[in-house]
């Protein structure tokens, strides 16, 4: 049971997910993007604050999800539960509204600076995709686990989307200098966004697997209950299989280029994991067997992300 005030808040904040959340678009940002950061309109100060934007807009995701989780976190996880125990309501509420008011203040600083002000949709649809998930999506079949990975594959898209916007002022010579590299930067970001998104869909099903004991006696619709766990085992496979295939396509193509490195990566350090977890999945019965699949899904994930060290190798 936790009882630490400052444990507590991170964990409410779920800070192990913020920082992968950080490190995703400072790989992208500083990784994928390098070779063209010399001249990009997106400076460290504008980066700071969309990622600040992004990990308390998050954070308040969180705590909100929490908050209307308590119930059904008393009967899958209970030794996790902080809010009614070391937080109060009251205080949950006030974290998820300041944090909110604050990502959404920088979201619209940069939309200005960006001389766009739609862009402030980005934090606002973020902020209510978050709290009807956390109100009324998750307990819905599909629902919930789209929106999560929907949410998921923009993290990498957002360093992408404020560079667009910026580079529009940078003048013709540099453009036609690096016009099909940044088409190809911006093909390697979106592989990143789809990468995010299967994988966090596979997850969310994953998780759900879990957490199935809770669910059903709160009055959740999701897919293990909906539609049973082994049907929801064969959507985890062919969800993994379709980015082993997507995966195996992108090390061909480094393989045309004799870019081996970049081969080895993807097949030992992604592909590879991603088949383990099949069979665990597969093998799975007990919330134990899930959370162990989930957590390697996880952690690949995070090698996924690592691969941004291959691409700044490949293009310096």
């Amino acid at each position: 049971m936790i009882r630490n005030p400052v444990i507590a808040f991170l964990k409410l904040i779920r800070v192990e997910n913020l920082v992968i959340i950080a490190i995703t678009q400072l790989c992208i940002k500083y990784l994928v993007f390098s070779p063209v950061n010399e001249f990009s309109k997106f400076t460290t100060s504008l980066f700071s604050i969309s990622l600040l934007s992004t990990l308390l807009i998050a954070a308040a995701g969180y705590i909100i999800n929490d908050y209307f989780d308590v119930k059904t976190d008393k009967i899958n996880r209970p030794e996790t539960v902080v809010i009614d125990v070391v937080i109060k309501r009251r205080w949950a509420m006030i974290l998820h509204i300041l944090f909110n008011l604050i990502g959404l203040a920088l979201g619209f600083y940069l939309a200005v600076k960006c001389n766009s002000l739609k862009l402030i949709l980005i934090q606002i649809l973020s902020i209510l995709l978050l709290w009807f998930y956390s109100t009324n999506f998750k307990k819905q079949l599909l629902v919930g686990n789209f929106v999560v990975s929907l949410l998921t594959a923009t993290i990498p898209l957002m360093p992408l989307v404020y560079e667009y916007y910026l580079l529009g002022s940078l003048d013709s010579l540099v453009n036609l200098m690096f016009g099909d590299f940044l088409r190809t930067l911006i093909i390697i970001v979106f592989g990143y966004s789809a990468f995010a998104f299967l994988t966090s869909f596979s997850r969310e099903v994953i998780k759900d697997m879990e957490d199935y004991r809770g669910d059903i006696q709160t009055g959740c619709k999701t897919m293990p209950i909906v539609w049973g766990i082994i049907t929801s085992k064969v959507v985890t496979f062919f969800l993994i299989v379709i980015t082993v295939g997507l995966l195996l396509i992108a090390a061909v193509k480094l393989y045309a280029e004799k870019l081996h490195i970049g081969v080895y990566y993807i097949l030992f350090l992604v592909v590879l994991p991603l088949i383990i977890l099949l069979f665990l999945t597969i093998r799975a019965k007990t919330s134990r067997d899930f959370k162990i699949a989930s957590l390697l899904l996880k952690f690949t994930m995070l090698l996924g992300i690592a691969f941004t060290f291959v691409i700044k190798h490949v293009f310096k």
